[in-house]
């Protein structure tokens, strides 16, 4: 998607990452393997996810602020799914215009 998205023309970049959990680093060997979006591990005491109200699997949008404007759960949609797959890619144009 995020090659996708680059080859449009929005108004603000958009750009795709990935925030592991605390607790959850073990997986990160196996979470980036053949993957070029970038992924984040937060240090100890830097949970992202609580101050967020992240659940598992969670796409947080954001807009032009970095404010969340938005959350699609990839456990509830799953993007194999084609109409998942344009409502998220939606969701993301939508908070770039």
């Amino acid at each position: 998607m995020q090659s996708e998205i680059e080859a449009m023309n929005t108004t603000r970049r958009i750009q795709i990452l990935g925030v592991n959990g605390i607790g959850l680093e073990s997986d990160n060997d196996a979470m980036t393997a053949g993957r070029v979006l970038p992924w984040l591990q937060p240090a100890s005491g830097e949970d992202v996810w609580t101050l967020w109200h992240v659940e598992y699997r969670d796409v947080v949008i954001l807009g032009p602020a970095n404010e969340p404007v938005g959350v699609y759960n990839l456990t509830v949609h799953d993007l194999a799914d084609p109409a998942n797959y344009a409502a998220l890619e939606s969701q993301l144009l939508g908070a770039a215009d």
